[in-house]
């Protein structure tokens, strides 16, 4: 069976494209179970150049095909910061709980009609002996609610990212409802193509 290296340290991404790709016959391999510890300065000015950036290198690292991401929110408001910076808004590698705080301090006082944003992730495939960097990107569109639901960690936007056409916070959605809604879904359907093609 072919493997594909999830090119995350975060277990719970791990799980979602787990999820994603579980109708592919591969195997998928995360960072840990390759004894990869090695991180990817994210200095890159658009999600693009971050995901392509990490594809590379793990591939280096382990000779094999890598899927890679990076996503973040984008604030129309703020007009849409903090983006490509996301986790290291404040100017430094933030915890949830800052990210949460800053947040909702921006956007104090600021009426629900103008607290839209979406939520933007890049994948990025790379095969190797193949040139051609494969990358998607999508975005689920929303609305910054004014205290955080369900914060699970790792994700901080999500327990304060409102979902009006289903009236839940991204994080109160279940996993079966994240894979069939989330913005790695379209994703990820745009490249699965791809990884027929070269993998199986």
């Amino acid at each position: 069976m072919k493997k594909l290296l999830l090119a995350t340290a975060n277990s719970g991404k791990v799980l979602e494209y787990k999820a994603l790709l579980r109708s592919l016959p591969i195997e998928l391999v995360s960072l840990k179970d390759m004894g990869i510890t090695m991180a990817v300065e994210e200095d890159g000015k658009t999600f693009e150049e971050n995901s392509v950036k990490k594809a590379m290198m793990y591939h280096g690292l382990s000779g094999l095909p890598v899927l890679s991401d990076d996503g973040g929110i984008e604030i129309d408001y703020l007009n849409g910061k903090p983006g490509v910076l996301s986790r290291r808004w404040p100017g430094y590698e933030a915890s949830d709980e800052e990210l949460i705080g800053m947040t909702l301090e921006k956007l104090k006082g600021v009426p629900k009609k103008r607290r839209t944003a979406r939520l933007v992730v890049c994948v990025t495939l790379l095969f190797p002996g193949d040139e051609t960097l494969y990358v998607a990107e999508a975005a689920k569109e929303g609305v910054i609610g004014t205290k955080p639901v369900n914060h699970e960690e790792g994700y901080p936007f999500r327990a304060i990212f409102y979902l009006p056409e289903l009236k839940k916070y991204y994080s109160e959605l279940s996993a079966e409802d994240e894979i069939r809604v989330g913005h790695r879904k379209k994703a990820i359907e745009i490249l699965i193509p791809i990884i027929r093609e070269k993998l199986l």
